[in-house]
């Protein structure tokens, strides 16, 4: 079951580390009015500069809002962190404004030129009329949830000093490890997208003309129908998704660096070039749609779930050089395939699906995680044998007029009552910005503390 670099990991008694990511979240969601229109006020005042608070921003339409949560160590520090900041956004919003909790947008006006791209300053609003001149304006409006997975760096250490043959310094057991982890999810996505697609259908004026889907699909967001760029990425190791990119950029399919917006990333150095020479410090995982029924657009149990994942292709056998480029680009197409399956229909892959999460049983078996992973796993083989139970296949209950506007807005307004009746009140950044420290006090003052151990 373990590759060479896993076993030596058990030997060691480290397992533990390698689940042991710090864990940043980025989560997306739409402001928008009280009748399921994209909001016309303006970034919330009390949050200060769209452009400098590191905690709420926006991307793409100054609607789109963005919480950025501070690194945690643990999952359940991610989410109170998310649910704090959260709850500050909600808090900011003009009177009459709600939060959109699904990941494809809510009904969009046919003249969109009164819609207004976020506000990043010159450089970056030029890119953005000159991408939504290229593309769909709609492609550009699909929100979902990001995930950044740090190594821990005990781990890094052990596997370079009993790997000297192999890896001559630190940066390149870094950037193997990362490597390993970014192929792992691209190759599996497909499953991420399976079990946890929650955009079966898009609203008016998502799609041009009188186009529209044959039928409800498991995610339109994670389909071909979803966000606008569509250019794949070279996961074989940093130096060739570096190149991959700038390639991208020098033939002109990309505009910037920073277009590229694969399922994964690798990140670190502000400046793309750099990376392969400073290392990755984390990756972005970017397959994940909002998930409705989570006040802020995810489940604790799905970020352990990812957890899970990230360390089990840590300690399995990686792919071969020459076979990543082979293996994703067929994990790619069956991710299109599963994203425009009816989410009421067994999914076609569905023996893979039982088999690989029999492996995560055994492996979590193996290394005793305990009964928390047992009843995550539990639950999704459930998912994989009735598909009924998919979040997107549940979505379909509450669809009136090919349109999940009534359900959206009942949430949001749900969502946002929750908010206002929360007891500790955040003085706001209107007139400061706070350092992560800073924040942890100003969220939880006392009442919650991230630096405990938890899992």
């Amino acid at each position: 079951m373990f590759s060479k670099i896993g076993q030596l990991i058990f030997n060691n008694e480290a397992v533990a580390k390698t689940s042991d990511f710090t864990m940043g979240l980025e989560i997306e969601m739409h402001r928008v009015d009280d009748t399921g229109n994209l909001s016309q006020e303006p970034y919330p005042a009390a949050l200060g500069d769209e452009t400098t608070n590191p905690w709420i921003t926006t991307d793409y339409l100054e609607t789109m809002s963005e919480v950025v949560t501070p690194p945690a160590a643990y999952a359940l520090d991610a989410m109170h962190y998310l649910y704090g900041i959260n709850n500050v956004l909600r808090s900011a919003l003009a009177p009459g404004e709600l939060l959109w909790p699904l990941s494809m947008p809510p009904k969009l006006p046919k003249d969109t030129s009164h819609i207004r791209l976020a506000q990043w300053g010159p450089e970056k609003e030029a890119y953005l009329k000159e991408w939504t001149r290229r593309h769909r304006f709609a492609e550009g409006t699909p929100c979902g949830a990001h995930i950044n997975l740090s190594i821990d760096q005990h781990l890094i250490e052990l596997v370079l000093k009993n790997f000297p043959e192999r890896f001559k310094n630190e940066l390149e057991a870094k950037n193997y490890l990362y490597e390993i982890l970014a192929q792992g999810f691209v190759r599996y996505r497909w499953l991420i997208t399976y079990l946890f697609g929650a955009s079966p259908i898009a609203e008016k004026n998502y799609f041009e003309g009188n186009f529209k889907l044959d039928h409800p699909v498991r995610s339109v967001r994670q389909s071909s129908f979803g966000f606008g760029t569509k250019f794949a990425g070279d996961y074989t190791n940093v130096q060739a998704y570096v190149e991959r990119i700038k390639q991208g950029v020098k033939d002109k399919i990309l505009i910037k660096e920073y277009e590229f917006h694969g399922p994964v990333r690798f990140k670190g150095n502000p400046v793309l070039s750099e990376l392969p020479k400073t290392g990755a410090e984390y990756i972005e995982l970017r397959m994940l749609d909002l998930d409705p029924s989570s006040s802020v657009g995810i489940r604790t149990d799905t970020l352990r779930f990812l957890r899970l994942l990230a360390s089990y292709f840590i300690m399995s056998p990686a792919l071969k050089k020459n076979e990543v480029n082979r293996v994703l680009e067929q994990a790619d197409r069956m991710n299109e395939e599963v994203a425009n399956e009816d989410p009421r229909s067994i999914c076609k892959y569905q023996n893979k699906a039982r088999a690989f999460l029999k492996s995560l049983e055994l492996y979590a078996n193996r290394l005793q995680l305990g009964p928390e992973y047992q009843e995550i796993l539990d639950d999704l083989a459930d998912r994989v044998e009735n598909p009924l139970t998919t979040p997107s296949a549940r979505l379909l209950n509450y669809v009136k007029d090919d349109s999940l506007e009534e359900y959206a807005l009942r949430r949001a307004r749900r969502y946002q009552r929750a908010a206002q009746d929360a007891i500790l009140k955040f003085e706001g950044f209107e007139d400061r910005q706070y350092t992560a420290t800073e924040l942890k006090q100003a969220l939880f003052r006392g009442n919650w503390d991230p630096d405990l151990r938890r899992s």
